[in-house]
């Protein structure tokens, strides 16, 4: 049995966005504005191999630098869908407790921290 584990921004995060939203304009936003794409969400599905993991999990920017949990799949890969805004969004995997870069990144930055972390390119 397979299981799916997606994240979503928590009420206050969706209600903070509704509001800058109302903001903007009252009506709808018009596709054509480059003010839309940054609060449009797109599914973003990341990917770990990791055969002999007993966890997997997903930290970035998106989530609070919270891990979150992967699901494994009968091949060793594991796998989480997020939903994600418009832009640059930095993470890494957590295996079995440590740190791990993603090899099939958009590219490696270094966070606020001076880590070394991944990056993600959603647009």
């Amino acid at each position: 049995m397979k299981t799916h584990h997606s994240w979503r921004e928590s009420n206050n995060e969706k209600l903070h966005f509704i509001h800058s939203v109302q903001l903007m304009n009252t009506t709808l936003p018009n596709i054509h504005d480059h003010n839309w794409a940054r609060h449009s969400h797109r599914p973003v599905t990341f990917l770990c191999a990791a055969p002999h993991a007993h966890s997997v999990e997903l930290a970035g920017d998106f989530n609070h630098w919270r891990p979150f949990p992967m699901s494994r799949s009968v091949d060793g890969w594991w796998q989480a869908q997020i939903e994600l805004t418009h832009g640059h969004h930095q993470y890494h995997f957590i295996v079995d407790g440590q740190p791990m870069l993603d090899p099939h990144a958009t590219g490696i930055v270094h966070n606020e921290q001076n880590e070394r972390v991944s990056l993600v390119a959603v647009s």
